[in-house]
Order: structure tokens, then sequence, then C-alpha cells
């Protein structure tokens, strides 16, 4: 590696290039500010020294080394191959990213497994503070596309092109750096601020244009003068990737947190649900509890997942000052009082004993529910515990007072955060916050609870004076949360919720399972768009951490079709929060099976390649473009999100367009990322293509797009079904289920067996003889009933069903097989299908 700075000698401006002999140990390099480093040599021949590195007078790095005299007048660190800083610019894969780099920027570069190709940015101060904000250089006319908490609780996307356009409170930046040269490649740069210590790291930008580093603990008796892996860096030329690689290297680094690829998903995710959240809010009874699952059962849309949310527990409301003039966010004066279920769950039906565990049971057993979690937040409940309740006082519980970000006052001012500066929140001491924990969970446990929906979990960070810091305190209470939960329930029961800071998300090793943008509010004509657009765009980051849950819905709502859809290809869990009695069966149909299972798709739902530095909520011209895949297939779900957003000006949703146009774009097989690896290794790039909302089947060359024309909230499902070539006349392609949603989900295994030594030979334009001989047998594991389609080039012989002959449908002009797949009579149940061509 080369290490240069410039030196004053006798008046003259003279550099010294100092390649150092290291060991394979970790290397920190920076430009040092002269006031508060010093490079010493001690030479022993002309030609080598020993440097010593200093920083405020600790001994940094010392190492033997060669020296060159050079006249050259500018500074160059090679940190990696790929990423460098050089005459003061950040270069990454040879184009520079940031510049005017400070010389108070430390580069690090990544070693051990996974973290060779990218580089650790830090710094160092003077002056020795909990918080800092560091320039790191200055970006200018490159798109990025960053993920940002525009309030306490939730993150939401951003787009722009310089330094000024960079929020505060940043957690995730993806930088697009190209030449006017096509034959050079698309360089993309991921930029993610970490935890070092008890600090925690964030991006922003200024006036200047200059990317920054905030970096805070969150007590001021917690201080530090410099980080040095402060923001991990990591570049490759597919975006995708480049992500994951990153976060898997910073896994290794870190050793705090875990990649979604090694957790456990919860069972319940494949499974149709219903929440009570929007139907009762905290108005929910043993009673309403009961209407709900059996209004959507009746409608043969079984539930088999439920949550119990607010409103089941103990609290108490303490006697408020009528003086005080905070009023809204008053649920935050609102206290736990006990660990088991409030009065309205204990009423006595038939000879049943009372309360949680007859709710749960009656679930269960006259309902088949498979899973039924229930709410709290990390702190017990919103406004905490109450102290003065006898059975709290061996959880040490105090009044905490929130201290907030200034990154995230600058966003979004919290009228809850007001209130809990008057009232306080009663905090269980992080060495007892297990125990409360184990407690409450164990008597969940002991009802029948299978896992816990924990929300209100980014008010930790604000309460960590005292205790070390915000990273401190969220980590204490994150590992004592998982610890519960896996000594509780078997299935790792947990959904996330209202957790958007790394402090937590880099502190998770278990949990698998988390909500991925702020809530579906059915009376917000502002909040539909965006919701979608905002966990497609928040899924980029928050998916390599858990799976992303999309949220409830009403299947009974204006925009209900476009939120099911989206949903539907999202991989997530797919639940409403319908009042008893307000369903849409028919739309419901489309997402649920007889059984109570969905078919969700593989991965996490991401916006497509050519989305993700457009504006597809603001720019008022580009169409949300979001892929993903099932065992066979690939899919693109195409939405029309403009015309509302956060608004940094206003500081809340808003619409900005009353009336968006129609958007017109296109979609192609490329858009599915990883359709190649689904359709394996002799895949020529050809697709059958289903639209599931025209019905429309389309023989699709590779390289080729279709075009696709939407109003706002408007939406299609592309189905791109890899073409398997059978023989010189006959291909085939599995699609799915037609009238579902996610129609191709329904395809568990597709392979094609040909018959021995059987050739057919025709020009290919004219239909082969239906008395031809077999030439091949397509064998299809499906999941589900109704409608199935699939394609084929010619007219099919058979078709069976499990061995049973079926008659069926054929579409000469179109290629589509169709015939009616039965009811199973077992759960989650494969038909064996046979197609002989």
């Amino acid at each position: 590696m080369l290490l240069t700075r410039k030196e004053q000698q006798t008046g003259k401006e003279k550099e010294t290039r100092v390649k150092l002999l290291l060991s394979n140990q970790p290397t920190r390099f920076r430009h040092v500010s002269r006031s508060r480093s010093k490079i010493q040599p001690t030479c022993s021949t002309v030609n080598r020294f020993t440097a010593r590195i200093f920083i405020s007078g600790r001994l940094i790095r010392e190492a033997t080394a060669e020296s060159v005299s050079h006249q050259t007048p500018f500074v160059k660190m090679t940190i990696t191959p790929k990423i460098s800083i050089d005459d003061a610019n950040l270069v990454v894969h040879g184009k520079t990213i940031l510049k005017n780099v400070p010389e108070n920027i430390v580069l690090t570069p990544g070693t051990g497994s996974g973290l060779i190709t990218g580089a650790f940015i830090g710094a160092t101060s003077s002056n020795t503070k909990s918080l800092h904000v560091f320039p790191v250089g200055v970006l200018e006319d490159l798109r990025f596309m960053c993920c940002f908490r525009f309030k306490l609780w939730w993150m939401t996307q951003r787009m722009g092109t310089c330094g000024k356009d960079i929020p505060l409170e940043t957690q995730f930046m993806l930088v697009e750096s190209k030449d006017n040269n096509d034959n050079s490649p698309t360089i993309y740069t991921v930029f993610l601020p970490l935890l070092e210590g008890q600090f925690r790291a964030v991006l922003q930008g200024n006036d200047k244009n200059e990317l920054e580093i905030c970096l805070e603990s969150g007590d001021h008796a917690v201080e530090t003068n410099q980080g040095l892996s402060l923001v991990y860096m990591n570049a490759g030329t597919n975006p995708f990737e480049v992500i994951t690689q990153a976060l898997k290297a910073v896994e290794n680094h870190m050793q705090t947190f875990h990649h979604r690829e090694k957790k456990k998903l919860p069972g319940f995710i494949d499974w149709f649900g219903w929440c009570t959240w929007d139907a009762f809010y905290t108005d929910v009874t043993a009673e309403g509890v009961e209407e709900g699952l059996k209004s959507l059962s009746e409608g043969g849309t079984p539930p088999r997942f439920l949550i119990i949310d607010d409103g089941w527990q103990q609290i108490g409301n303490e006697n408020k000052d009528p003086n005080i003039v905070v009023q809204e966010g008053a649920q935050f004066a609102n206290r736990l009082t006990g660990i088991k279920e409030n009065e309205k769950f204990k009423k006595k039906k038939d000879d049943h004993p009372p309360g949680l565990k007859h709710v749960v049971d009656e679930a269960k057993e006259h309902h088949n529910v498979k899973y039924v979690y229930v709410w709290h937040a990390l702190a017990g409940y919103w406004g905490g515990v109450n102290p003065s309740v006898a059975g709290m006082e061996h959880y040490d519980p105090t009044l905490a007072y929130p201290i907030q970000s200034p990154g995230v006052k600058g966003n979004q001012p919290d009228i809850v955060m007001d209130s809990l500066a008057v009232h306080g929140l009663g905090l269980v001491h992080p060495r007892k916050v297990f125990n409360f924990y184990n407690e409450l969970h164990a008597y969940l446990a002991s009802c029948g609870v299978d896992g816990v929906k924990v929300d209100v979990q980014n008010i930790i960070e604000t309460l960590g004076a005292g205790y070390g810091g915000r990273v401190s305190i969220t980590r204490s209470y994150v590992q004592a949360l998982e610890a519960s939960v896996a000594k509780n329930f078997e299935d790792n029961g947990c959904i996330a919720c209202m957790c958007h800071n790394t402090d937590g998300l880099y502190s998770a090793k278990q949990t698998a399972i988390i909500r991925a943008s702020d809530d579906f509010y059915p009376h917000d004509p502002a909040s539909h768009t965006i919701h979608i657009s905002s966990v497609a765009y928040n899924t980029l980051f928050l998916g390599e951490f858990m799976q992303p849950d999309w949220d409830m819905f009403h299947s009974l709502h204006p925009a209900a079709d476009y939120h099911a859809a989206a949903r539907s290809i999202g991989g997530c869990a797919i639940y409403v929060s319908d009042k008893p009695g307000n369903h849409n069966f028919d739309l419901l149909r489309k997402l649920v099976l007889p059984d109570g299972s969905v078919l969700r798709a593989q991965l996490p739902g991401r916006p497509t390649l050519d989305c993700l530095f457009a504006d597809p909520a603001r720019d008022g011209i580009s169409l949300l473009k979001i892929w993903n895949v099932n065992k066979c297939t690939g899919v693109v779900g195409v939405f029309n999100c403009q015309g509302a957003g956060w608004c940094k000006i206003e500081k809340k949703t808003r619409i900005h367009d009353a009336s968006p146009g129609i958007l017109t774009g296109s979609v192609q097989s490329a858009d599915v990322d990883a359709l190649t690896q689904v359709a394996g290794p002799d895949w020529h790039g050809e697709t059958i293509v289903y639209c599931q909302r025209s019905g429309e089947v389309i023989r699709l060359p590779k390289g080729v797009s279709l075009p696709v024309t939407l109003k706002v909230l408007e939406y299609e499902l592309f189905h791109f079904c890899p073409l398997k070539e059978v023989s010189e006349n006959i291909s085939v392609a599995p699609i799915g289920l037609l009238d579902m949603f996610n129609s191709s989900g329904a395809v568990d295994e597709f392979e094609v067996h040909l018959a021995s030594e059987s050739r057919v030979f025709s020009d290919g334009s004219t239909p082969l003889s239906e008395t031809r001989p077999v030439t091949a047998t397509v064998s299809l594991k499906v999941r589900g009933c109704g409608r199935f389609g699939a394609y084929s080039s010619q007219l099919p012989l058979r078709c069976s069903v499990d061995g049973l002959n079926m008659e069926f449908s054929y579409d000469h002009a179109s290629g589509l097989l169709t015939f009616v797949i039965p009811v199973p009579q077992e759960e989650m149940y494969k038909w064996c299908i046979q197609i002989d061509v």
C-alpha cells in the first residue's frame, strides 16, 4: 500500500511517498491535520526508515518502509485497488464520487472474508464531544437514492444529485456513477453508516453540497474525538449484489447482528392473517376477536394467524396537571400496570374460565387459527410501565425523559415526544428488562400465544442518557427481547415495528420480520401511493436484515386491489384489518387459498434496476416497478405511485399533485434480477409473459420490452415464465393459477422428461398432428386450486392431475393451455400435474 503526504522542507514543497511494509492486519490511513498528528521518520539508510503515525499524541501505526523523493504536486492514498483517495478525491473503480475530501478523513481497507472489496470511512477531531458532524467531501452531478428517517419511527426514500439533497438521518445511500463512454460500466456505490462502540453514525448533506457524517452517542457523558469505521463502502456493477455483499461484510466486521438469510422465518408468514387494529383500535374485546375470525372464515378466506393489537393490556393513566397544555399524544401518558390481560378479556362466557387463554383457545379450536400474536411496546406500553404500581417495583422502573437526535427533530417534530417530555416514560432498568420480557412472554405462552408484535421500538434511543448512550441502551433492550422470544416462543415469534433505526438493526441477531414503512392509513388519501413506494425502496436496506412486512390493509377500500397486488409480490405476510362484515371476498380470493394459505414470493420485493434513481412518487413521469421471484418464474409489479410524498417544508406526507397524469413505461424479463438463477443454465432468454390483470399471454423474445400504461393507483402484474425448448418444434412454460395475484407462485416444481428417441419434425408454422407420439412429459408440482394455465407451442396430447386425466382448453393463437384444479383435501397440498406434448 502507498501512503503519501506533503512535507514542508526548507521553504519548498516536497512529497515523500512511503511504501509501508505491513502484515495482513487491518491498516488505517488518513489525511491528517498537521496541528494534530505527525509522521516521524528515523532514517537508518538513504532508502529505509521507520514511519510512525500519531493521532492526538497516540501511536496508531508503525512500520519499516522505503522512501523515494518526488516533485509531484498531489496527494495519493491507495486503500484498495478500487477505492482510493486521489488528489483529495474519493475515487471508486476509477470514478470520482466525492471531491475536496478533508484531511481528517480516515480510510480503512476492508480485510477478512467479504470485506476485501470495500473500505471504511472514519474521521478525527481536535475536540472530544458526544456529537460530531464531519464533512466528508463534495457530492455533485451524481444520481443517488437514499433511505432516511423522516420521523422518529420510520424511513422513506429520497432521490437527488448533489450533497444538499441528502436529508438528515440518512441511514442508507446508493450512488450511481457512469461515464459518457457507453463502453464503461455503470458503478454502484453503497454507503452504510454504522455503529462504532457507543456511537451511531448517519449521513446528511449541507448547503455546500458536502456529504457529512453525523456521529452521536445520545449521552453527554459519552464522548469521543474520532471514529475509524463510521461508514462502510462497497461498489460494483450489480447494485443488488453490492448491497447484499456490503451488509454481509458489515455483519462479519461488527459481529452484532445477523443477515436475513441466517434467520428463521416464523411460520405465520405463509398463511393469511387478520389484525384487530383498524377494525377496533384500542376498543378490541374478546367478542370482537370472535366476530372478526368468524366473518372472514364464512366468506371462504379463513385467517390462520391472528394479531391481537393494542387494547388487551392492563394500563393506567396518571393524574395529569390540568394546567398542562400538551394534549395530543396523550396515549403516551398511559403506562402498563400489569402483564396480564385487562377486564375486556376477562368476561366469563358459558362455563369456560375467562381470560386471554380462552380467547386463544377459541380461535385455535373453533376457527383453526394456527398462530396468535399479541401486541406490546418495547417499553411495555406507549408510556412505559407505571413505576408506582405494586408488582412493577422489581423491574426497577424510573421516569425517564427523552432526548431526541437533532436530525430527527430537524426532519419531523413529533407531538408524541412533546407529550413524553412533559409526562416522562416509565423505563424498566436495562439490567432488569430481560426479567420483564421473560415474565410477560412466559405468561403469554401459557395462554397459548405464539409470538409478539413489538412496537414503538425507537423510543428507547432517546432514553440513553445515564445508560451509556443510545446504542448501549437499545442493544440491551433488543438482546433481552430476543433472548426472551427464543426462550418462550419456539417459532421465533416476533414482528418488529416502529423500529427503523440502525441502533436496533445492527443489534438484531434473531428477529426476522420487520414492518417496512409507516402505517396503512385507511382514511388518508395521501398515504396509499407513498406507502407502496416507501416499502419498496426501504426494502433495499431493511430486506438485508429481515423479511419486510407491508402492514395490514382493508379489503373493502378504494385502493384495496392496489395494496393487495403489491403485497402479493412483496414476499411478505398478507393480512387485513377489516371490520367484521366489511370484506371484499372476490379480492381476498385472489390472495388466499381455501386452506388459508397464501402464494408468497421468495424474496423481499425491491425496485427494478431502472427505477432505483427515479422518483415514482414525485417526478410525474416514472412508474414504480417491483421485482421478485417465485420458485420457477419471475414477477414484476408495475404501479403508478405519483402524486404524494413526504414534504420537507411542511414536514408531513401530503398530496402535491391532485391529478397525476397517465404514465407509460415498459417491462422486460431483465427487470427480474435473479431470473437467470431461477431459469437454469439452459435458458436462452425467451419468456412467456402473463399479464395478471388483463389476462394477456405473450411470447416475448430476449431483450424485447412490453409497454404498460397506468393511471394513478392502477397496477399490473407481469409474470415472466422462462420458456423451455423441448424439441425443435415444441416449447413449454408453466404459468400458474390464473385468477390469483401471484399466479406463478403456485408452481413449486417444473421438469421436462423427454420420451426415448422421440423426434418430431415440422416447418415450425404448421401445427403438429394430434396423433403424434409423445415427445416429452412436462411434470409439475402445483399448490392451490382453480384455473391453471401453461404455455405450449403445440396442442398438448394429454393433461392429468394426480394421475386423473383432465379436460382442457387450448388457444392456438396464444398457446395458452387451461384446466381446472380441484380443491385439495389437505393443507398446503401439492398436486402432481403431467402434460404430454
